[in-house]
């Protein structure tokens, strides 16, 4: 079992910045890589960014790349998204995901999910 526990949403206004952290917990072991995801209300979830954790490779949705940077600290089995210039199309309910086979930008390819937590962009 792998636990993963999201943290740092919150309200914050167009242009703003935020920090998202994910720490992983349990059979930790065996990370292949890291992703987040957004759901929006009414939408379907979407990739947002991953990191390999051996290697460090990064992969970016479209829609933030330049202005999200993803990150990882193995020491703490932690990943972080920093999110900067955010805009109201940012708000949504991010998820942080283990990665275990497959394409890093599908949901498909992650078995872990966390709880997610709550951004709120206010324009």
């Amino acid at each position: 079992q792998v636990q993963l526990v999201e943290s740092g949403g919150g309200l914050v206004q167009a242009g703003g910045s935020l920090r998202l952290s994910c720490a992983a917990s349990g059979r930790t072991l065996s990370l292949l890589r890291m992703g987040w995801f957004r759901q929006a209300p009414g939408k379907e979830r979407e990739f947002v960014a991953a990191i390999n954790w051996a290697g460090g490779s990064t992969y970016y949705a479209d829609s933030v790349k330049g202005r999200f940077t993803i990150s990882r600290d193995t020491a703490k089995n932690t990943v972080i998204l920093q999110m900067n210039s955010l805009k109201a199309e940012d708000t949504a309910v991010y998820y942080c995901a283990r990665g275990r086979w497959g394409s890093a930008v599908e949901a498909r390819g992650y078995d872990y999910w966390g709880q997610g937590t709550q951004v709120t962009v206010s324009s």
